[in-house]
């Protein structure tokens, strides 16, 4: 664990923790990570120190922290039950609430050059999605997002250029979803959408059931290209 913790504060009061990777050179664009319905585990950790490593400073904030703090799950089947119920319960609307504070945070630090961009797996690729929609970022990146397709009303609020990762056989987000917002994003190209053949929902997930080392590095050379452009 290459990162800490730090406290941010709620716009409505109350105290949350956040994994702060700083970028190995001391300094770097900096990028919100929102997590997957699992907490700031050891995966999403892993996902921050790597990026700091490539020279950006990461913010990873407990999304969960109303419901419990400092949630860190596995993939047990009792994890698995424990994250679908935080899932069910998870207010979405202060989830971005959050993820704006853990923005605004970064572009203040030392650690940042001042511009942002969100990247998040699973429930976090949907709220990366809905920064990008509510929140001043400069690049967003989305895995697998689940339910994008419930909010493309608010896509014009999009100011800043996206890529979005998808799998054709995820049980989570049906192709039907993922032709929608396809067809939906069809006229800016500055929204990249792929989809993965023959892969399942978390394939870019590091030990999991799913992963695909082959379609997770291609995903994360795009995104990266992307936060290179957008970011610097």
């Amino acid at each position: 664990m290459a990162g800490k913790y730090i406290s941010l504060t709620a716009k409505d009061g109350g105290t949350f923790r956040a994994y702060l990777a700083p970028a190995a050179s001391g300094k770097g664009p900096g990028i919100v990570l929102c997590q997957e319905i699992f907490g700031i585990n050891a995966y999403i950790r892993e996902v921050a120190d790597q990026y700091a490593a490539d020279g950006y400073t990461v913010l990873a904030p407990d999304l969960f922290w109303r419901m419990e703090p400092n949630v860190e799950l596995g993939y047990t089947p009792q994890d698995w039950e424990r994250a679908f119920d935080f899932f069910k319960r998870f207010n979405v609307d202060k989830g971005i609430e959050d993820l704006g504070v853990a923005a605004q945070a970064l572009r203040t630090r030392p650690e940042s050059t001042g511009k942002v961009g969100s990247l998040g797996f699973c429930l976090g690729g949907k709220l990366s999605y809905l920064t990008a929609c509510r929140v001043k970022v400069d690049a967003a990146v989305c895995y697998y997002g689940v339910g994008i397709e419930q909010n493309l009303d608010e896509s014009n609020n999009i100011k800043c250029p996206m890529v979005m990762h998808f799998a054709d056989k995820d049980q989570f987000v049906p192709m039907e979803a993922i032709e929608r917002i396809r067809a939906h994003f069809a006229p800016r190209p500055e929204i990249e959408i792929y989809v993965y053949h023959g892969q399942n929902h978390a394939f870019a997930r590091t030990g999991g059931d799913h992963y695909d080392k082959a379609s997770a590095m291609t995903a994360e050379a795009r995104s990266k290209a992307l936060f290179k452009k957008a970011l610097g």
